[in-house]
């Protein structure tokens, strides 16, 4: 068995649905639970957050003991909106698909730190990857296989979603042939291995389309609630990541101060700049920082104007974006995203 070696959280609820689909299996996962250090108990608050490596120790443990070789596509169909937390209900309340990836990289941490989601645009067509960061390959295989059928069977269920171009895996086809129709069941559209990157893919022009069940006034109660609950996983971050996962969350509604970020964070200004100081960083330092990376993130990833890139990055005026972007890269934002582009032609 490979060494574990991920690091950081996973949430309850994405924990209890792995634990509904071994009922299902008729598996008793508590002497598992145990096995993998994880005290039952804790699981009855959907609020708590376990060590990462906990989950995919007693994944190591659960899948064989499944018999079930495509346990985690499988899992995908206990689906439920707070599998992915508060995030869960966010997508529920968005009014686009395209609205609900803009909020996929502030709050995923919240679902935990199994992966990271992304996205590429490319010739009228989007690629939603997401990118396991956990060790084992055998539980990498089937928590890829879950997160990205817990995706569709969603967006089936919750969003009324449907019609997918085609499922990329990295990982290979399994070995039984037979085992195909499993995937045809989950997905009900091209389903190809061996690819570049795992994840979904879809038609741009859908992420527009309008979700009939959003609401306006509940989404800001939930992202409210998002942004606390950001606040108390981040205590044991550093005080630079602390000011960055907040200013990513603030910087498209009002221009950011450290007087600000003091103040979330609940100390003084002064205070603030001298942890900053000791972890050898400045607030305008993570500010430009933050901000460069977003950007590009913009360019790469989505069709947004530069002029709307500047306000989601808290610039008063779009000039001021242009004459930071050229100094951070030697180029202008406009000739970057023309290069990206074309090497996507290519």
């Amino acid at each position: 068995m490979n060494e574990i070696v991920s690091s950081g959280l996973a949430s309850v609820p994405a924990i209890k649905q792995y634990l509904n689909a071994a009922e299902a299996c008729g598996v008793d996962y508590q002497p598992l639970l145990a096995k993998a250090g994880i005290d039952s108990q804790l699981l009855d608050d959907n609020n708590r957050h376990l060590p990462s490596a906990s989950l995919e120790q007693f994944l190591t443990l659960l899948i064989p003991a499944s018999n079930d070789p495509c346990f985690g596509l499988h899992a995908a169909r206990f689906v439920e909106p707070a599998t992915f937390s508060v995030l869960g209900y966010i997508s529920m309340n968005c009014s686009t698909l395209r609205m609900i990836q803009a909020k996929i990289p502030l709050y995923e941490k919240i679902v935990g730190d199994m992966g990271v989601t992304s996205f590429e645009v490319a010739h009228g067509v989007v690629l939603q990857r997401w990118q396991c960061l956990f060790s084992d390959p055998e539980v990498k295989r089937h928590v890829v296989e879950n997160v990205i059928g817990s995706w569709v069977c969603y967006a089936r269920k919750f969003l009324n979603v449907d019609g997918w171009d085609s499922v990329w895996f990295e990982h290979s086809a399994p070995d039984d042939p037979a085992r195909l129709a499993d995937y045809q069941d989950i997905f009900a559209c091209e389903v190809l291995f061996d690819q570049p990157a795992s994840g979904i893919r879809i038609q741009e022009n859908m992420l527009d389309v309008t979700l009939p069940q959003a609401n306006e006034q509940l989404l800001e109660m939930l992202l409210a609630h998002a942004t606390k609950l950001l606040a108390g996983l981040d205590q044991s971050q550093r005080t630079t990541d602390q000011v960055k996962n907040i200013l990513r969350l603030m910087l498209n509604q009002q221009p950011p101060s450290s007087e600000m970020i003091a103040e979330k964070l609940g100390i003084s200004s002064r205070t603030l700049q001298r942890k900053l100081s000791d972890e050898g960083t400045h607030y305008k330092d993570v500010l430009n920082e933050l901000r460069y990376e977003l950007a590009m993130y913009f360019l790469k990833n989505t069709q947004l104007t530069l002029e709307n890139i500047a306000y989601e990055l808290g610039y008063a005026e779009a000039r001021s974006f242009y004459r930071s972007f050229k100094q951070w890269t030697g180029e202008t934002a406009g000739s970057y995203r023309a290069a990206e582009a074309a090497n996507l032609k290519e």
